[in-house]
């Protein structure tokens, strides 16, 4: 957690450039290095014993498994239709600073990513652990999971609701797309970019696994307080580790570089 926190530090100009220096130089000479081409299909979909796709397996953003977080020319993801805010959130996400979007981030604050964000606002490697029933998300990025039961259970009833990070969850089958809907997601639960939620989010979210080698993700935000409409993200691809690649330990701890971010942060107030 301090590495990723200095690192932003540098990147706003709070810390020297010179203490991370190095590793800068090795991040990008390693970037540079390798050209991404994309994954073959690999084979048909995997089942589980009760015929639906099985989605387990190390996956990584983009088409080109672990080549592309490295890649000259990695792939971002397809063009999507504009998120439409509410004036007022459109001004607020707009007028917010670098450092008020990293003082806001899971990973300063060590909380849960939550929903839709272990999709959304994750660049790191994605495990899935399927059986029937049931499905294991877990990211790279400070450890985190989330499970959906795929047993037909109902919404908790709106009386006995409370805000989770991950929100109330039910999932289903639609052909061999899987569909997880999620509500009462707490607050502080990410989406991506300083994009802020009221207590009324609503997050659709579906999976599915075309061939051997792709997983394709799409999501759905209502949210009638911060949107004016809901908003689909259009179908992202990930593709699968060729190495079965193991998730690396990677964990958040409390860090005196929040500090800094805050001191910066209130700088900032001072000279508007």
């Amino acid at each position: 957690m301090k590495t990723l926190v200095v690192a932003a530090l540098v990147a706003l100009g709070a810390v020297s450039v010179t203490t991370t220096a190095a590793p800068q130089r090795e991040f990008v000479e390693a970037r540079g290095s390798v050209k991404s081409v994309p994954l073959p299909p690999g084979g048909p979909t995997p089942r589980m014993a009760d015929g639906h796709p099985d989605f387990s397996g190390v996956w990584f953003d983009g088409p080109t498994g672990m080549a592309n977080a490295w890649s000259v020319d990695a792939e971002r993801g397809p063009a999507e239709d504009p998120i439409p805010f509410q004036p007022w959130a459109a001004e607020k996400r707009k007028a917010m600073t670098r450092v008020e979007l990293e003082l806001s981030s899971a990973n300063v604050n060590c909380t849960p990513v939550g929903t839709p964000g272990m999709f959304t606002d994750n660049a790191y490697a994605h495990q899935i652990v399927m059986k029937p029933g049931m499905f294991v998300h877990l990211i790279e990025n400070n450890n985190r999971y989330n499970v959906v039961y795929i047993d037909g259970r109902p919404h908790t009833p709106k009386e006995e609701l409370e805000p989770l990070f991950y929100g109330d969850q039910t999932a289903k089958w639609e052909g061999d797309t899987l569909v997880i809907d999620s509500i009462s997601i707490d607050t502080r639960a990410q989406i991506r970019d300083g994009w802020m939620h009221s207590e009324e989010l609503h997050v659709i979210e579906r999976l599915r696994r075309p061939s051997m080698n792709y997983l394709e993700y799409q999501v759905t935000i209502e949210d009638p307080k911060v949107l004016t409409k809901p908003w689909t993200s259009a179908w992202e691809t990930l593709s699968l580790s060729a190495k079965n690649e193991r998730l690396s330990e990677n964990f958040c701890t409390n860090n005196e570089n929040v500090e800094q971010l805050r001191s910066l942060y209130e700088q900032q107030k001072g000279q508007k």
